[in-house]
């Protein structure tokens, strides 16, 4: 008899144990290295969002005045349609005085709107009673069928352009350019620094 399987119980035998699997050791090198190539992905992703946000903050922004003068240049090719070439300027000057001085013009019938610049302190007495000339000539253009001559509308076109010239710079940085500011008053021991 075997000594060895003395007092063993017949129903203590248990069944074979499945194989053991043996994580391969290259494994967690792939588990890095994928991990890797997603954050350089995701690196690289996130770099041209950035870039491509950067080059659209870039964009040149065109001043009023010199879109103004664009769409007043464009408008000589309708000048064979009078109605559509007063409306056409009408909107340009209003758009670049809301752009320019923040006038609300675009929205604002031209009685309105003359109102209101009455109490502006952007433009001279001169400018907008020549501003309120040339809206009350494009509106009878625009509204009454008054059919003016083309020599009429140059001089409209001219007087749009006038008042984008005159306008187009702040008048006290052109004017503080042109003379310099004025000496404070002297001291009297600047005085007297003076005549020695």
């Amino acid at each position: 008899m075997n000594t060895n399987l003395v007092g063993l119980n017949p129903t203590d035998i248990r069944g074979i144990k499945p194989p053991v699997e043996i994580p391969d050791p290259w494994l967690w090198l792939w588990v890095l290295i994928s991990g890797l190539a997603a954050a350089l992905i995701v690196l690289v992703f996130v770099g041209l969002m950035r870039r491509k946000k950067t080059q659209a903050a870039e964009v040149m922004v065109i001043p009023p005045h010199i879109r103004a003068k664009q769409k007043l240049a464009e408008a000589l090719r309708l000048i064979s349609d009078p109605n559509q070439f007063c409306t056409e300027v009408s909107n340009t000057l209003r758009l670049y005085l809301e752009e320019r001085f923040e006038l609300r013009a675009p929205e604002r019938t031209t009685e309105e709107f003359l109102v209101e610049l009455q109490n502006s302190k952007h433009l001279t007495l001169d400018q907008k009673l020549s501003l309120g000339e040339f809206l009350q000539s494009c509106d009878l253009v625009k509204f009454a069928r008054h059919e003016p001559t083309e020599t009429n509308l140059r001089e409209l076109h001219d007087a749009a352009l006038r008042l984008v010239d005159e306008t187009q710079f702040d008048p006290i940085a052109a004017a503080s350019s042109l003379n310099p500011p004025p000496l404070p008053p002297a001291t009297g021991s600047e005085i007297i620094n003076r005549k020695s």
